[in-house]
């Protein structure tokens, strides 16, 4: 190549912009290089482009306006694609689930028809709804689990003392939570209309305790809801962290208070998104309870048994939607607790995310929109 010719001109125009691309790597413009502990949340069998995906993790943990993420774990075609903890915690944490326990009820419902302890679509066997003339004995098993029972409920009161879920939590129905839950009374036809409770899950761990022992002593029933969940759930799973609380009269607080790592989140994640089997193939609850947990409601297409689901509401915008069916599969559903928990489980993509920590209500959406950015690595057959 001679000096002054084509070749050597063209040369010398591109020795710039060689320079500047090799100074920025593989960075976009206007971003900066991802730090070694974003690199290295990333497993080398990601099942979506390394550098990517690790940015649309780091921009959970770091992004303004998201709220805190605490924990990230991504688990892709069964396989640990991503785990990412921020300061003060890590593998071992356990982190609380508020209403992702809902979701463990409904698992638990579930084992105990297979069981032939309880009847679906029978009346809920509460003994203070059964007396003549009480109109809460048409009640069935189903309505609870669709949050239709027509219960007296407010989930959020203002001023929150005045909630049903805090009254029954931490006010006069705290020493005995079903009880309190279960005095209500209707406020509409039961099966008509959904509303969100939590004191509803309560009342179907106390249908659960009554299935397993007829003790009424605290003891026996917490010993009774805890051992048949290990045998059948926690321990097949190899959920080994999982810590699931009981108020003072032996009941599971089955809509708010268990504890488990994030790898334990996961691990129910992957098992209702293999429909209810376990990794070596055992099939825990039967597949047509999982179908039926992500099954639209008939009176809510984004939720099914103790599930929310990425289902569009008629004449809801998509922003007020608690998911996003305007970006992923609509076969996505999600376990999702109080302050931002979220597993969520797309099985067409045959991804399960978790995420953990705490975001208030105006940090939520932007949190799952960059949730949804994360799934979208991984794209639906």
């Amino acid at each position: 190549m001679t000096l002054g010719s084509p070749a050597h001109n063209r040369a010398a125009l591109l020795a710039p912009a060689l320079l500047m691309l090799a100074a920025c790597g593989s960075t976009p413009p206007g971003q900066a290089p991802l730090s070694e502990a974003a690199l290295a949340a990333v497993t080398a069998d990601a099942g979506a482009p390394k550098d990517q995906l690790a940015r649309s993790i780091d921009d959970l943990f770091t992004m303004p306006g998201l709220g805190e993420t605490r924990a990230v774990v991504l688990m892709a075609n069964g396989k640990l694609a991503a785990e990412r903890y921020g300061p003060g915690y890590d593998k071992d944490t356990r982190f609380i689930s508020w209403s992702m326990a809902k979701t463990v009820t409904g698992v638990l419902i579930g084992m105990l028809v297979a069981d032939g302890k309880l009847s679906l679509d029978a009346p809920a066997p509460v003994p203070l709804w059964q007396r003549p003339g009480d109109p809460r004995s048409e009640i069935t098993l189903r309505q609870l689990l669709q949050m239709r029972s027509g219960l007296r409920h407010t989930e959020a009161g203002d001023p929150p003392y005045e909630s049903s879920e805090v009254r029954m939590l931490f006010l006069d129905g705290r020493d005995n939570m079903a009880k309190w839950a279960e005095e209500q009374p209707l406020e509409a036809e039961p099966g008509k209309q959904f509303e969100y409770s939590s004191n509803t899950s309560v009342i179907l761990a106390d249908i659960a305790a009554r299935a397993l022992t007829a003790s009424t002593a605290p003891d026996a029933r917490r010993k009774a809801v805890a051992g048949y969940l290990q045998e059948r759930l926690f321990g097949p799973l190899g959920m080994t962290s999982m810590v699931p609380e009981f108020d003072a009269s032996g009941t599971l607080i089955g809509g708010s208070l268990m504890h488990a790592t994030a790898r334990d989140w996961a691990k129910l994640g992957e098992f209702l998104r293999l429909k209810g089997r376990a990794p070596g193939g055992e099939q825990l609850v039967p597949q047509r309870w999982v179908e039926a947990m992500v099954t639209p409601s008939p009176r809510s297409p984004h939720y099914g048994f103790q599930t929310w689901l990425n289902r569009p509401i008629p004449g809801t915008p998509a922003s007020e939607h608690p998911l996003f069916p305007d970006r992923s599969p609509q076969s996505l559903f999600s376990l999702i607790g109080h302050m931002g928990q979220y597993v969520l489980v797309s099985p067409s993509q045959r991804v399960t995310l978790v995420r953990l920590g705490h975001s208030d209500s105006t940090e939520r959406p932007p949190m799952l929109q960059q949730a949804a950015d994360i799934l979208e690595l991984y794209p639906a057959p």
